[in-house]
């Protein structure tokens, strides 16, 4: 692991993920993001929730350091940076293999949305309760 992440999944660079000059097109590094945030949540036990709310992106930010390419595996460590009363943020960090070398790295931030009101509201206190147990003093809440 790479603190303060304590969550990772791997993948490997598919043809169709690369452009015309061979490299990871830099819109299919969110594919791989969702990957390490699914996992991150199947390992909570918060993958598959039932009640009238679910988490919505409203905002995504990428930074890109080093390319990426054909075949090349990847491993994106996840994490919550910040927990609020309604979103919460994940910060992302993916390193080629073997050679550890940072490509990117992500924030995006989730609002929990009443499906039906269509309206903000506040995150479900097990799935709070999971996530700071997992990240400790390193998530901001």
């Amino acid at each position: 692991m790479k603190p303060p992440f304590k969550h990772s999944a791997r993948t490997r660079v598919g043809f169709s993920d690369t452009d015309a000059q061979g490299i990871v097109y830099y819109g299919r590094y969110n594919p791989y993001f969702d990957v390490a945030r699914v996992e991150y949540l199947r390992a909570l036990g918060l993958l598959h929730r039932h009640g009238p709310g679910d988490f919505v992106m409203r905002a995504n930010d990428v930074e890109y350091f080093a390319p990426a390419v054909f075949d090349d595996e990847i491993e994106v460590f996840a994490r919550v940076a910040q927990i609020g009363r309604t979103s919460i943020t994940f910060e992302f960090a993916a390193y080629r293999e073997p050679d550890d070398v940072l490509m990117v790295t992500a924030h995006q931030t989730m609002v929990y949305v009443d499906l039906p009101e269509r309206k903000a509201c506040p995150i479900p206190d097990d799935y709070r309760e999971k996530v700071v147990e997992l990240e400790g003093d390193d998530v901001q809440h």
